[in-house]
């Protein structure tokens, strides 16, 4: 199969556009909310680990996406697919929006259990029109489970 370096381009740079959306929820150092009223466990991840650690998963994610849009053709059908990706980026942002945002770890949580929902479902679609697409979103369903369960002790803690 031929590359497509444009078409590459544009799959990352949309999933981009929303990692940048929800960058715009995260709190600035020294946020009173984040830094100072919220109660977060000892495990909480430094602040360092997260932009690298979501750059990663949002490339994975723009390539995946790539090779699905690669596959389209006239007998390969990769409309749910495209949606349910959609929907789980729309998700992802909710998330931040959610969480950082309206300040609500309860309302987080119940959009980050639709969101791993959702990312299983596109690794599910993905790996039907292209195996390898599937495979490079697992990362991206390991982080959102252990922010889950992050997320989880955040609520109970709160």
């Amino acid at each position: 199969m031929k590359h497509n370096i444009p078409k590459l381009v544009l799959c990352i740079g949309v999933c981009f556009v929303f990692a940048f959306a929800g960058s715009t929820f995260t709190p600035l150092p020294g946020s009173e909310w984040y830094y100072s009223v919220l109660n977060k466990p000892s495990w909480n991840p430094p602040d360092w680990l997260f932009p690298p650690a979501w750059s990663l998963l949002f490339l994975l994610m723009g390539i995946a996406l790539y090779l699905v849009v690669q596959q389209r053709s006239g007998k390969t059908k990769i409309q749910g697919a495209l949606f349910i990706f959609g929907i789980q980026l729309l998700l992802n942002l909710g998330w931040s929006a959610a969480f950082f945002g309206f300040h609500s770890p309860l309302l987080a949580l119940v959009v980050i259990v639709l969101l791993w929902l959702a990312i299983v479902l596109t690794i599910v679609k993905f790996k039907a029109v292209s195996p390898l697409s599937g495979y490079l979103l697992v990362p991206y369903l390991l982080w959102v489970t252990f922010a889950s369960v992050l997320n989880f002790t955040i609520w109970q803690l709160n």
